[in-house]
């Protein structure tokens, strides 16, 4: 089968690599001029390790990153755990995001990726669809499908009017920066005042991540640094977190992200006949969660296991498009549900009862 795969993201290039197990000819077009990562680090649970150990590449992962037990802080630095769930509810393995896109590209097939090729929509046929190159050229397929992030050009031409919107109020700031004598077990998750969530933790173990998120941020001044430290004092009292802010202060502001956190409005369908969406593309949500990563790379190996059930296109593509839909249904109450949560012990429940639902109800896809 032809399937053209839209975005070298790590959504995108898990897709492709997945594909492959089942004999798919894959090609993967990317708009920028070489593949690379977007962001800092990423958080990878069970589920998302799993498709990579049927990949082929989970303990290369593994040796890349570093295992995170997280806690749950107060801005004096309490800790939070909810009673009644084990360890696994808050055990995830931080990575890298360069070196992760590297691995999963070469995994790929770098011989597969088109650089530099611009996808601005598509035409759809009975027996193959075309996908428009912004150069003019088309290119057919059996299948086409959309690993182009939240301000997906596929979604655009699949469902109008469907354009990402603000998560309202909603910025955060990240960096990875050398590591130092900060605490090597990390400060995930501090809660703060003013609607305010913080921390650091290791992405290697020569570098950390520290990042800030604010909801209902109000006006942004001054340079992206400033913006940063203003919040972060909101998770650092009594002493607790001077290391936070020693490490935001020294941060170039070219090394900072910022981001305005956006959102995939809920969809009506992620297929058609010979086109889907796959990822943020389908379901991009807040990263408070911080498992949206994790729920693209699960994706992938849901629509490989359908697939290689058989029944042509229509069929799997239903299935998939019902399973995924149905699952993210009862991903965004949780997500609602850790928003509106109240200070770091109902932020730990909350979460815990998220972390423990994901794990549990994972699909088997092998």
């Amino acid at each position: 089968m032809r399937t053209v795969i839209v975005g070298a993201g790590l959504v995108g290039l898990t897709t492709a690599a997945s594909l492959r197990l089942i004999g798919h000819e894959v090609t993967v077009l990317e708009q920028a001029p070489e593949v690379r990562a977007a962001g800092a680090g990423i958080g990878l649970w069970d589920n998302a390790l799993r498709e990579f150990d049927l990949l082929g590449i989970g303990e290369r992962v593994r040796r890349l990153g570093e295992p995170v037990d997280a806690w749950f802080f107060d801005a004096a630095g309490r800790p939070e755990r909810a009673a009644g769930y084990g360890p696994d509810a808050y055990r995830f393995l931080m990575v890298p995001r360069p070196e992760l896109t590297t691995l999963l590209a070469d995994a790929a097939g770098r011989d597969r990726i088109r650089l530099g090729t611009h996808v601005t929509g598509f035409t759809e046929q009975d027996t193959h669809v075309v996908a428009h190159l912004g150069d003019g050229t088309r290119l057919a397929a059996d299948l086409l499908i959309g690993a182009d992030g939240v301000y997906s050009e596929v979604r655009a031409a699949m469902l109008p009017g469907s354009a990402a919107v603000p998560h309202a109020g909603h910025h955060a700031w990240r960096a990875v920066v050398p590591a130092g004598a900060e605490r090597p077990e990390g400060t995930m998750v501090t809660i703060g005042s003013a609607r305010t969530r913080g921390g650091y933790t290791r992405v290697a173990a020569d570098r950390t991540m520290w990042w800030v998120s604010q909801f209902d941020a109000g006006e942004l001044v001054g340079g992206k640094r400033d913006r940063a430290l203003l919040r972060a004092r909101n998770v650092a009292g009594s002493g607790w977190h001077e290391e936070l802010l020693a490490m935001i202060a020294a941060t170039p502001e070219e090394s900072i992200l910022e981001n305005r956190i956006m959102r995939v409005p809920e969809l009506p369908h992620w297929t058609t006949g010979r086109v889907m969406l796959i990822g943020d593309a389908a379901h991009g949500l807040s990263p408070h969660i911080a498992a949206g990563g994790t729920l693209g790379i699960e994706d992938a190996g849901v629509l490989r296991a359908e697939l290689a059930r058989g029944s042509g296109l229509a069929e799997p593509l239903a299935r998939y498009d019902n399973a995924r839909r149905a699952r993210f249904d009862q991903v965004r109450a949780h997500a609602d549900a850790v928003e509106q949560a109240d200070g770091a012990a109902k932020s730990a429940e909350r979460y815990a009862a998220f972390s423990h639902w994901m794990l549990g109800t994972a699909p088997a896809t092998d």
